[in-house]
């Protein structure tokens, strides 16, 4: 254990950029505040860099709360990028706002939150860092101030609050039982586990926390519903992967909830006509992939391996389906019929960010699935991997829904612009293939 506040420098630079940005904008013009996005862009590409430097050291244990290993860096690394992306995806729609200079700042405080609720090693950090994760997000899905925005602003912080409720009462009930909060010999109750799972199965989008994606990912802003569907369940994964390897030992029921998690968001995607309604399913379906390894921990070496790589992917490839719905500003299914013709470098990114959801190679989604595939049955639950085969054969139907229309000849939609979305999609690509290669080397 050791008390140098460096280990934290990643967290502790997207906490100054956060502070850095509001103060800044407090002192701008309003034609000015985008110097704030700025701020807390290169903020996050410290965190990035600090990242980089901080993997070389060996894991440790930083002030007897927060864990500095490998699934921290990596979530460190991935939400510091995922935020990035979506400031850049903000500026558009952010930009002359009267309050530009919070929108950032509320990116940058939810996106430390999702960050440390990965490192948490102790159930009262974890607490801190879900409240850290969600009230930001809270603000940001009703900041257009308009009535879709309010009804998903306040479905969403309802849905937080009660499920946040019930994950506290899980904590007093393991303090009550076992007499300590941090992870390391913590004996959980199956009732304290449950509860605790509730919080987390929120922020990860799984069943039966999963009501509010939907409503959240339509009614929020587009950058917004990028951001939510995207960084808070990166952070919840990799908590509830610790939780699983240090604190409780129910492999069944997270395999259940995994089970009911994929095939529960493929089965409501299959007749979406607006596009983020159809991601959001589709990002349930993924948090039920995601809770595969989740459920193998401490059962296989792969397990983590799994759940690194397949979020890392997910987090680039879903963002590019979204930099293009941005880019393209509609929701109708309709009006991407023609897009090939119309802006075919925006048609190509989406075919390939949809095409990687669904796990096709060479996407880096691909590559997730594969070692989500064998952590299963390398963990002794082969009739997980053949549930999440399945599935993955379901979801082409409503993904391609959406491919096929992109290549009619005719089409009233309008042009999609910006060149975020292919670079996504190349991005995506290339991670799939030298994620590949290092398999294909590994011995």
């Amino acid at each position: 254990m050791t008390e140098n506040p460096l280990d934290l420098l990643p967290e502790l630079l997207i906490l100054l950029g956060a502070v850095a940005g509001l103060l800044t904008g407090l002192f701008l013009p309003r034609h000015r505040q985008w110097i704030a996005a700025w701020i807390c862009g290169l903020a996050l590409t410290g965190a990035m860099v600090a990242t980089a430097v901080i993997m070389k050291n060996p894991d440790k244990m930083a002030f007897a709360a927060y864990a500095v290993d490998p699934l921290t860096n990596v979530t460190r690394a991935t939400v510091a990028l995922a935020t990035l992306l979506v400031i850049i995806l903000s500026t558009r729609w952010a930009r002359g706002h009267p309050r530009e200079t919070e929108v950032y700042t509320l990116l940058l405080l939810a996106a430390l939150g999702a960050v440390l609720m990965a490192g948490a090693d102790d159930l009262l950090v974890l607490v801190a860092a879900y409240l850290l994760a969600g009230i930001p997000a809270y603000a940001l899905a009703g900041f257009g101030k308009d009535a879709p925005g309010t009804e998903a602003a306040l479905k969403y912080y309802l849905m937080g609050a009660f499920l946040g409720v019930l994950m506290l009462a899980g904590v007093t009930l393991v303090y009550g039982t076992a007499g300590a909060t941090a992870y390391p010999g913590l004996d959980a109750p199956v009732v304290g586990v449950i509860l605790l799972l509730a919080g987390l199965l929120f922020k990860a989008g799984g069943v039966p926390a999963h009501f509010w994606v939907p409503d959240v990912t339509e009614g929020a802003s587009r950058p917004v519903a990028a951001f939510v569907t995207t960084v808070p369940k990166i952070g919840a994964l990799v908590a509830l992967f610790r939780l699983a390897g240090e604190v409780f030992d129910e492999p069944a029921l997270i395999a259940v909830l995994a089970v009911a998690t994929m095939t529960l968001g493929n089965l409501a995607a299959f007749h979406q006509d607006n596009v983020r309604r159809l991601l959001a399913y589709s990002t349930i379906s993924q948090a039920g992939y995601l809770l595969v390894p989740v459920a193998m921990a401490g059962r296989t070496g792969l397990a983590s391996w799994a759940l690194l790589y397949y979020v890392a992917a997910y987090a680039i490839t879903n963002l590019g389906a979204f930099a293009v719905v941005v880019s393209l500003g509609s929701d109708r299914l309709g009006d991407y019929a023609g897009l090939a013709r119309r802006s075919p470098w925006a048609a190509f990114a989406l075919v390939v960010c949809l095409l990687g959801l669904v796990g096709t190679p060479p996407t880096g989604v691909f590559v997730g699935k594969l070692l989500v595939f064998a952590a299963a049955w390398d963990g002794g639950h082969a009739w997980l991997a053949v549930v999440v085969a399945v599935n993955t054969v379901a979801s082409v139907f409503y993904y391609l829904r959406w491919i096929r229309p992109v290549f009619a000849r005719e089409g009233e939609g309008g042009s999609a612009r910006g060149w975020l979305a292919p670079v996504i999609a190349v991005a995506s690509l290339a991670f799939g293939v030298a994620g590949g290669i290092v398999l294909l080397v590994l011995p």
